[in-house]
């Protein structure tokens, strides 16, 4: 009923594991299909092989040579929706061409203030009273595309950069539902087809 959804990690894959367990409990008409990491030590791997979901680890520097490869890998899987959490590569213009709206990132700050890495600490470094979340549309930009919806986090004097990103963390498991949520009823994929 839902997308076939690929998730692209390349990290500790808490946002991953949060969709795969709306998927499996319903909360999403989706269904994951493929996990694919470009970090050999992903250790969550197993985790997500132990749910009976495939997983993928694509090992390559050269940038076409990669995207070969994962385009050929979501193409197999008849991927038509794709997810990043915590994917730390930049795709190429031409492969986003050929997924345009089709795949989303999440970044942890109220885009499009703090892009790029380190965005927590960022934030405690400029003293800021909110950040946030925010989901995207991928363009071929460090977290320039199109917002789709965000999430605020109040910042308090006592937060440290490990507890703000803790609390951003929270809100973004929420957030990556609610918009997948959005996207298939958007895409007619969702529960009322």
């Amino acid at each position: 009923m839902g997308f076939n959804l690929a998730i692209l990690i390349s990290g500790r894959g808490s946002n991953m594991l949060n969709i795969i367990e709306a998927c499996n409990n319903k909360t999403l008409s989706s269904k994951v299909k493929i996990v694919i990491s470009n970090n050999k030590n992903s250790s969550v791997l197993t985790k997500v092989e132990k749910k009976g979901i495939k997983t993928k680890i694509i090992l390559e520097n050269q940038i076409n040579k990669f995207e070969k490869k994962l385009s050929q890998t979501l193409h197999e899987e008849k991927i038509n929706f794709v997810c990043l959490a915590g994917f730390m590569r930049i795709l190429s213009k031409g492969f986003l061409c050929n997924w345009e709206k089709k795949i989303i990132n999440i970044h942890p700050s109220i885009l499009p203030a703090f892009k790029g890495l380190n965005a927590v600490k960022k934030a405690l470094e400029k003293k800021v009273k909110y950040t946030g979340c925010t989901i995207h549309y991928v363009d071929k930009g460090v977290d320039t595309g199109e917002i789709i919806d965000q999430r605020i986090v109040k910042v308090l004097k006592t937060d440290n950069e490990e507890r703000l990103a803790k609390k951003i963390l929270k809100e973004e498991h929420i957030l990556y539902i609610k918009v997948i949520e959005l996207l298939e009823k958007k895409y007619n994929y969702g529960k009322d087809r």
